[in-house]
């Protein structure tokens, strides 16, 4: 089990930037998956971010595909989503959760659940 704790969310215009921090404690990040969701208001939680902890391969939502990144540095036990070309529509609150790797195609981390959840961190886009 891993203890996760989201930041690095704020009140951003319409194209600015934003790197979100997920650190972890309790165990090393090396040998887990670890998946970027948000909950936009009225909506359902939704993955849009993941990356394996077998060979860091990753996968991205269609709607971030191409601003987003994630990353990991193990050494700090923290993995990160840059978010650049910020919309309104991106205005969520955004967790990260994690799940020991399993070996499955990165795409099933980001569609089925993880097994720790940080408590999330507020991502308004707005001008």
């Amino acid at each position: 089990q891993v203890q996760l704790v989201e930041s690095g969310g704020g009140l951003v215009q319409p194209g600015d930037s934003l790197r979100l921090s997920c650190a972890a404690s309790g165990d090393s990040l090396d040998h887990y998956a670890i998946g970027w969701f948000r909950q936009g208001p009225g909506k359902e939680r939704q993955g849009i971010s993941c990356i394996s902890g077998s060979d860091d391969t990753t996968w991205y939502e269609g709607s971030v595909k191409g601003r987003f990144t994630i990353s990991r540095d193990n050494a700090k036990n923290t993995v990160y989503l840059q978010m650049n070309m910020l919309k309104p529509e991106d205005t969520a609150i955004y967790y990260c959760g994690a799940i020991e790797d399993i070996r499955v195609p990165v795409l099933a981390y980001c569609q089925g659940g993880m097994s720790d959840w940080g408590k999330g961190t507020l991502v308004t886009v707005s001008s």
